[in-house]
């Protein structure tokens, strides 16, 4: 697959994206390199990377634990600490090897480290090949506020090895789907079409969906990279997606959330508010309801869960002025931004979610 260019760095695949690595590593001369793992990437994902590296580097391997949960402040400052124990200097680079937990984190450190170091993003799931590695959003949570802390800089090039699948769990591809039908409802819709009919996700039907959304994504990216405008429209299902996966992953009683299955949800009830805001069709409304029920499972919210839901609502970064904004939908493909919602609607859209 070709490359593709993005706002001062490209995104290579596969068999590219070792061949850009090793001219890099061998141009730049890095004094330092180090690999940022979990436990998950550095047992089944850094033997695959290493054995594709050309030439011989001393990389210092750093492994952090997995989950969303470790994506915080206290992380980044054991990875600050060890960074200045290993001798890193502003000459060296961070190569994040793993999932949206890693890539964020990972960017976040090496924008922050010494005032900036550069960085390589290796996604390894679904969800950050197709949105979180993709970008330049790099940060962390705040307690259990999504993102709250972070900076946008651009990485020195994105690597997406759709071999790395081979080894995720069915639940992690689901999460990352929620993501690439999300691209179709807001730029694209016979790519909707196109991921709604999936009968099998053979290796090569999956490559050219996940190419086609990385295009979509830094579509809208490179036009809009600070989120003034067009680049909001990405958080379509955000807004209430968001926090119900920061509600439930706060909540000793509930089972968390992966982020595609809290934004399939958020993206449902986007969807209702839409056919009660902007006249979005009701059909379409039931059709996304239908198709993302096909593939997530239902979870029912009580009284209680609304009401937290919607005061962790505050939190969101597309506020402005004490307003709640959100995404909403005139058609499919034709998103529009900086709507706001009455809270009434919002139980009226849990309402027709638990229907």
């Amino acid at each position: 697959m070709k490359s593709i260019a993005a706002q001062n760095y490209y995104v290579h695949f596969n068999e590219n994206a070792y061949s850009a690595i090793n001219n890099s590593l061998e141009t730049n001369r890095y004094s330092k390199i180090f690999i940022l793992v979990d436990e998950q990437t550095h047992e089944y994902c850094l033997p695959t990377f290493m054995s594709n590296i050309v030439g011989e580097y001393d990389f210092e391997i750093i492994e952090i634990e997995s989950g969303e949960i470790y994506k915080n402040i206290e992380t980044a400052t054991q990875v600050w600490l060890a960074l200045s124990e290993l001798n890193a200097d502003r000459k060296s680079l961070l190569i994040n090897l793993g999932g949206g937990v890693v890539t964020d984190l990972g960017g976040f450190i090496a924008s922050t480290y010494q005032r900036g170091i550069h960085f390589i993003n290796v996604p390894t799931t679904l969800l950050s090949m197709v949105d979180a590695s993709i970008g330049g959003k790099t940060g962390i949570d705040l307690g259990v506020i999504k993102n709250q802390i972070g900076v946008i800089n651009t990485p020195e090039m994105v690597l997406i090895d759709t071999s790395f699948l081979q080894t995720l769990p069915r639940e992690q591809m689901r999460s990352g789907l929620a993501e690439m039908l999300k691209h179709g409802l807001i730029q694209d819709e016979q790519y909707w079409k196109k991921m709604t009919h999936l009968n099998q996700l053979n290796e090569e039907i999956l490559d050219e969906l996940i190419y086609h959304s990385v295009i979509i994504k830094n579509k809208v990216v490179t036009q809009d990279p600070t989120e003034k405008n067009l680049r909001k429209t990405l958080n379509f299902g955000h807004t209430l997606g968001h926090a119900i996966e920061s509600y439930f992953l706060q909540s000793d009683e509930k089972k968390m959330l992966l982020h595609g299955e809290a934004i399939a949800i958020g993206m449902i009830l986007a969807a209702y508010l839409s056919s009660e805001v902007t006249g979005f069709p009701v059909e379409q409304r039931d059709e996304i309801k239908e198709v993302l029920h096909s593939f997530y499972d239902s979870v029912f919210f009580e009284p209680n869960d609304i009401e937290a839901i919607i005061a962790l609502l505050k939190y969101d970064k597309k506020n402005t002025h004490g307003n709640i904004n959100f995404v909403l939908l005139e058609t499919i493909g034709n998103p529009i931004i900086d709507i706001t919602v009455s809270n009434e609607l919002i139980y009226s859209a849990f309402e027709y979610y638990n229907s």
